[in-house]
């Protein structure tokens, strides 16, 4: 090859010469070394392992077992239905339910899926968006139920809706009511749960749906800096809300641009948030999660994949994350075995305790490549979200399709490479072969729905319906009069009102969005 290119079309030069830089210290602004002084030598990064499937009560087996074997903190996945909105007996609901994630209707089935774990003692991250208001009440909800003090509660919920209209798709409302909803979970959360992640900026299903490493970065800053605009038009304080927010991003394959990703994008925040009046030094912090990335696992020789993620987590390690979760070697054809999730987090561990990676802040610091890439990958994003700052913002960018077409784009180019071959995916288009193909693997039946559908019945006929709508017409009052919802929406859930009822209150007002 002639030329030599990262994922995002950064040219990579034969060698690298030492440049005069600014010294930096971990701990310090602009962050790009790392948010904490002492980082890993303090403290290991948080092990999640993402799990969530059939009903509450299989995943709570699941929980149990991840705890067992030295997981950190939970991260809940969520069958569609709950996604968009739609209880299990819902019409729309057929064919989905249980398949994805688990299905959570009502606070009933939060109580199952938590049973025997006190949420003071665990840290929960809950993938969920155009729901996020309302799975945070159920959470909120049971954690009363337990006596919990809401002060001690630690999780996030990722709760962005920007990226679900640029990269997803599973969004509800308009965007400018589904961004009202959000601020009033940061002020909601500001006074009572002051622990919790109001948010987390998800790069990472920007970077599945084929963006490169520049665009994921450009893109989910651009939104983090929307969703910061919004909060300080209701009033809010950047230096307190700030404090709270999230990140979530992809580890790719190409290992050392996404070291550079991850340090650029500490560096480009504390920025961006220094330049919207953030003063303290907290607010000015990127914490990010990351997973290892889904798409560029193969169904074609998955054990491959244990070497893709292991290559992909040490990229998140290297580049400072506050949290990770490790795919399973067999996600490319289904719900990750038991097997393969304690393997991905086994991976995590050796990282962590054997590797010697985590001895040193920044490691990489000071390497002419890495130095320069991370210059590089900034440089690319900052001309991104410079545009987008011309069209108005991340809002009206995505109401363009801005994001959505240069996603699009370079998913198309990223396929072609492969398909003609300039692109080598092991397994896939290079080092073929024919192979058996892997048992036992899980399988999600339609049975599950029946099963939801059942409990629903049951507790529609034994709860206070009286009381459910009573609670919902507050609710709609206070979506009306501009009150903060989420009272309304945490007093509604305790009633048992169900997740498709609280949703369509606010689909009765502000109607579905037609991307």
């Amino acid at each position: 090859m002639s030329k030599f290119t990262t994922d995002s079309g950064i040219e990579i030069q034969r060698v690298y010469e030492p440049k005069d830089r600014p010294v930096e210290e971990p701990g310090q602004f602009p962050f790009t070394r790392g948010v904490h002084a002492e980082m890993y030598r303090s403290k290991l990064w948080t092990m999640r392992q993402y799990a969530g499937f059939s009903t509450a009560e299989e995943s709570n087996k699941r929980y149990h077992y991840l705890l067992s074997q030295g997981v950190m903190g939970l991260s809940v996945a969520f069958d569609l239905p709950t996604q968009i909105g739609y209880d299990s007996d819902h019409a729309l609901a057929e064919g989905e339910v249980g398949k994805v994630g688990v299905a959570i209707d009502s606070l009933e089935d939060m109580q199952t899926l938590f049973s025997g774990i006190r949420l003071e003692d665990v840290s929960t991250s809950m993938t969920i968006n155009a729901t996020g208001y309302i799975l945070l009440s159920l959470y909120v909800a049971l954690a009363r139920q337990q006596g919990a003090d809401l002060k001690k509660l630690t999780g996030t919920i990722q709760n962005d809706i920007l990226k679900e209209y640029a990269a997803r798709g599973t969004y509800i409302y308009p965007p400018k009511p589904s961004m009202r909803i959000i601020t009033d979970i940061f002020a909601y959360c500001n006074t009572d749960v002051p622990k919790w992640n109001t948010i987390s900026i998800s790069g990472y299903h920007i970077r599945e749906a084929g963006s490169t490493a520049a665009q994921e970065l450009a893109f989910t800053l651009a939104n983090g800096k929307a969703y910061c605009q919004a909060a300080m038009s209701q009033g809010l304080d950047i230096n307190k809300f700030g404090q709270r927010l999230s990140f979530f991003f992809n580890a790719h394959n190409n290992f050392f641009e996404e070291i550079a990703k991850f340090r650029a994008a500490r560096r480009m925040w504390a920025r961006i948030t220094q330049e919207l009046g953030a003063t303290d030094a907290r607010a000015q912090m990127l914490r990010f999660h990351t997973q290892t990335g889904g798409s560029t696992l193969t169904a074609q020789q998955p054990l491959n994949n244990v070497t893709r993620v292991t290559l992909q987590a040490m990229a998140a390690v290297l580049g400072g994350t506050q949290s990770l979760h490790t795919n399973g070697y067999d996600e490319a054809l289904s719900l990750p075995t038991e097997q393969a999730a304690k393997l991905a987090l086994r991976t995590q561990q050796i990282i962590g305790y054997e590797s010697g990676a985590v001895d040193s802040v920044d490691p990489l610091a000071g390497s002419y490549f890495v130095e320069q890439l991370t210059d590089e990958i900034e440089e690319k994003a900052w001309k991104y979200i410079h545009h987008i700052d011309g069209m108005g913002g991340s809002v009206s960018a995505i109401e363009q399709g801005y994001m959505q077409e240069e996603i699009a784009r370079a998913s198309y180019d990223y396929q072609r490479k492969i398909e003609s071959g300039e692109k080598i995916i092991v397994g896939v288009n290079k080092f073929t072969e024919k192979e058996p193909p892997l048992s036992d693997l899980p399988r999600i039946d339609d049975s599950i729905r029946k099963v939801q559908s059942d409990k629903l019945a049951a507790l529609r006929a034994k709860r206070d319906n009286t009381a459910v709508k009573q609670s919902l017409t507050a609710l709609r009052d206070a979506t009306v009069d501009g009150s903060n919802i989420m009272p309304h929406v945490i007093h509604a859930v305790e009633q048992y009102a169900t997740l498709g009822e609280v949703a369509d209150t606010l689909r009765a007002i502000y109607g579905e969005y037609q991307g």
